[in-house]
């Protein structure tokens, strides 16, 4: 009987040894748990048609039925038969070697144990298993001792072990649950806002019909504010110079006029900036005309003060031309033009010009949503006693004008100066920023010509440009309750 014995520390490698001994087909016998480890009894897939059959195997003799109460003595174990019920006890442990425990079969007394003999001549495994278990003992299956991790593979080995999938779901589902929580609360604030906004346009349409009724004068200049291009917050605060028992709508205008004029800051003279000098660097976004206005003022101080006090330093090094450009208005002007890199040598410049009555500074247009708005502004600041002129372009809309002045705004920031006048449809926008933000006017630049084109302030004119009622029929004049829902749109409450 070709029966081998397989032991190892688990049944898994037992089972791979058999497999690579035997094959898949290999049949186990019997698989038991001993000291040290696992056994496994198999067969051969080829060797069942070789077990004897029973009705080839011998007749038994028939068994001996024990005394009652007498031990039927084994090697290993002692099985004791009473009348009532059998009683085993506790095996005894071997001389040298300490065997497991592998339970006999035990008949009830009508049926007497039957001998070993007779066991494996009844059935033909018994003999087998007989045989495996009196095998020398075979030899351990070990583990081949690993070669030594390359540096890759121990650095892989020491780091922390994956989470369990188990966890990971956990946290898959807890995220989920999270961005479920996150997505309700946006649309629930978006639901919020959205009745905030419909009751505020609700309470602003009847305060606004309240206001027609009780100061019908009021409600009418407020509406010509909002249709020129003023901002809501603006067209209240001026609306609050009428009085409610104002009925005259063309009092309520000259009312309206006369605080926008006192609010305006505009320079009447140029005395403040061409005679007192400086130095002064035209910053502003791009294509706003900086070198044209700085030529213009240039040539006002030449005209006043003559070339030898004024000079021009140019930063502007992105544009192509831009440093020629200021370079062709120096050599008209008789004036020297300078360019510099960075506040190193702006410094080192100024101080060269020190002597000089008025210093123009060129800038590189940069726009308001630029980081290198903030470091132009410390390059001048760090510069020394440098003032700045904002230049705003009068075309733009009044949210636009508000950013630029919001971004270029600062400690030395002196005034602005208007630009592209003439090509503006209304100055409504450009003066309600310049009243708002507290800034003083210096000039208005009205074309390209130098220095023709550039003036002082004149407030009936900007009063005139700002507070133009649009023509009938223009797809931007206000009809009926529009100017509350604009009311509306630009601020809470009328």
């Amino acid at each position: 009987m070709n029966v081998r014995r397989y032991f190892a520390n688990t049944a898994r490698e037992a089972l791979r040894a058999l497999k690579e001994e035997l094959g898949a087909d290999a049949i186990v016998l019997s698989n038991r748990a001993v000291e040290g480890g696992v056994e496994i009894l198999a067969l051969p897939a080829d060797a069942v048609g070789a077990l004897p059959t029973a009705a080839r195997a011998p007749k038994a003799p028939a068994p001996v039925r024990a005394p009652a109460g007498a031990p039927v003595e084994e090697d290993d174990y002692r099985v004791s038969l009473s009348p009532r019920a059998p009683a085993r006890e506790t095996a005894r442990p071997a001389a040298a070697v300490v065997k497991a425990f592998s339970p006999p079969r035990v008949d009830h007394a009508d049926y007497p144990p039957r001998s070993r003999a007779a066991a494996s001549a009844a059935d033909p495994w018994a003999e087998a298993l007989e045989a495996a278990r009196n095998a020398p003992e075979p030899a351990v299956l070990r583990p081949r001792p690993a070669a030594p991790a390359a540096p890759q593979e121990r650095v892989a080995a020491e780091r922390p072990a994956p989470r369990s999938a188990a966890p990971e779901r956990n946290n898959a589902a807890e995220d989920a649950r999270v961005r479920e929580l996150q997505e309700a609360n946006t649309r629930l604030m978006a639901e919020l806002s959205g009745i905030r906004g419909m009751i505020e346009r609700q309470l602003a349409g009847f305060a606004w019909g309240e206001a027609r009724r009780h100061a019908p004068a009021r409600a009418d200049v407020v509406g010509e504010l909002l249709e020129a291009g003023f901002s809501a917050v603006l067209a209240r605060r001026l609306a609050e110079a009428v009085s409610e028992e104002e009925n005259s709508v063309e009092r309520a205008r000259n009312a309206v006029k006369s605080a926008l004029n006192r609010e305006l800051r505009a320079l009447s003279s140029d005395a403040d900036l061409i005679d007192r000098g400086g130095v002064y660097a035209l910053v502003g976004p791009t294509g706003v005309g900086k070198t044209t206005t700085t030529a213009k003022l240039a040539a006002r101080c030449v005209v006043r003060h003559g070339a030898e006090k004024l000079a021009l330093i140019t930063t502007d090094g992105y544009r192509i031309g831009a440093q020629e450009q200021l370079r062709i208005y120096g050599r008209i002007l008789g004036v020297p033009v300078f360019s510099v890199r960075d506040a190193a040598d702006l410094r080192q410049t100024l101080a060269e010009l020190r002597n000089k009555h008025m210093v123009l500074i060129d800038t590189v247009g940069v726009s308001q949503r630029d980081r290198m708005v903030a470091e132009q502004a410390a390059m001048l600041l760090g510069a020394g006693n440098v003032r700045r002129l904002l230049l705003l372009n009068a075309t733009c809309r009044g949210d636009t004008l508000d950013d630029v002045v919001r971004a270029y705004s600062g400690p030395d920031l002196a005034g602005c100066i208007l630009t592209k006048v003439d090509e503006a449809a209304s100055l409504a926008p450009a003066i309600d920023v310049a009243v708002r933000r507290e800034l003083e006017l210096f000039y208005v630049a009205n074309g390209q010509r130098v220095p023709e084109d550039l003036h002082l302030p004149n407030r009936a004119y900007l009063m005139h440009r700002a507070l133009r009622e649009q023509a009938e029929g223009s797809p931007w004049k206000l009809h009926g309750d529009e100017a509350g829902l604009m009311l509306a749109a630009g601020g809470t409450g009328a």
